[in-house]
């Protein structure tokens, strides 16, 4: 691809095994034809090091240039005063709705054939995080308070989106997951809504609804019941990890962050400083999540190479990395997977 034709997109390379996962990732999109035209940018610790900010000024313009980028892990220094990158960046960029597809890679493990996604809020709820203490006598910490908020427009906003997923991608089913049994305002106003946006589209998708520590037992009992998942806030927060336990883990889950201005695409497992410079890391969730990348600047036929690949490199191969029981370091994982798909 010539450089006039490629796409613009931030790279945050991220902390940890991040520099060494979205390595792989650059290398394998070259072999591809190299669609992306980088522009590298600081984020986490190593942005801390260079200027003191998580989150610098200069990757915040490049992603507003670009409204396209893909990151590694980054690491929040606990305590110190600083807030989480990731929520700065939905906040800055109001990246309304997270996608965390959850698909079997590997077979032979506790479930087969597992194939759901988890669209989540990413503005709202719970994790708007107004929160302040009551002191009582001599303890300043003694009543802990918390205001969760759920708008008719955030909820109609996050559930057209899930439904025009399910519908664009020929999924069957979205099930509204809330607990408006017990939180009758905050997520019943979801509720309601959801319910009024999937109305629209009978014929095409169907729905239900389920309370949300119902979804989480029957993700463990029979998960197969389940296609399209749309929830709020936190309630998606924990289920999107659930569902990429049902896969093999956070190792094979990707992640978007998508707002009506930009896109971010990431790893969602942590930095894992302990195995960092080894050369063992898997680079299977950035990688995926590239595909994901792929297929929204319309390269959907790309996103098949990529993932198909993938799928070719694990299963016929045998070519893993060591969290998936093999002996392969990311280099060489990397090698094999380009072989599939140059």
């Amino acid at each position: 691809m010539s450089a006039s034709t490629k796409i613009p997109a931030t790279l945050i390379p991220g902390d940890g095994i991040g520099p060494e996962v979205t390595q792989s990732v650059i290398e394998v999109l070259d072999a591809m034809g190299s669609p992306f035209e980088w522009d590298y940018q600081l984020g986490g610790m190593a942005a801390i090091a260079d200027g003191g900010d998580p989150l610098p000024k200069a990757t915040l313009e490049s992603i507003h240039r670009t409204g396209l980028a893909l990151k590694g892990p980054l690491t929040t220094p606990v305590g110190g005063g600083f807030r989480s990158v990731n929520v700065r960046l939905r906040e800055e960029f109001h990246l309304y709705a997270n996608l965390r597809p959850a698909k079997t890679l590997i077979p032979g493990g506790r479930y087969e054939n597992i194939d759901l996604v988890i669209v989540r809020e990413n503005l709202e709820g719970l994790y708007v995080a107004f929160e302040h203490y009551i002191p009582i006598g001599d303890d300043p910490h003694a009543v802990a308070m918390s205001s969760g908020v759920n708008t008719r427009d955030g909820s109609r906003r996050i559930a057209e989106f899930a439904f025009d997923y399910a519908a664009r991608n020929g999924r069957k089913k979205v099930s509204i997951v809330h607990k408006a049994n017990v939180l009758k305002a905050l997520t019943g106003v979801f509720l309601e809504t959801a319910q009024q946006v999937g109305e629209k589209y009978k014929g095409q998708v169907e729905y239900n609804d389920r309370i949300v520590d119902a979804c989480a037992m029957q993700l463990v009992l029979n998960p197969w019941q389940y296609d399209v998942i749309v929830t709020t806030n936190l309630f998606g927060d924990i289920l999107s990890d659930l569902a990429a336990g049902l896969v093999g883990g956070l190792g094979m889950a990707p992640g978007a962050n998508i707002g009506l201005h930009a896109a971010i695409f990431e790893a969602v497992h942590g930095s894992a400083p302990d195995i960092a410079g080894k050369g063992i890391a898997n680079p299977v969730s950035v990688l995926l999540a590239a595909a994901m990348m792929l297929e929204h600047v319309g390269m959907k036929d790309q996103r098949t190479k990529l993932e198909a690949a993938i799928d070719r490199v694990l299963n016929e191969d045998n070519v893993r990395t060591g969290d998936l029981g093999g002996k392969a370091t990311t280099k060489e994982f990397t090698a094999a997977l380009i072989k599939r798909v140059g």
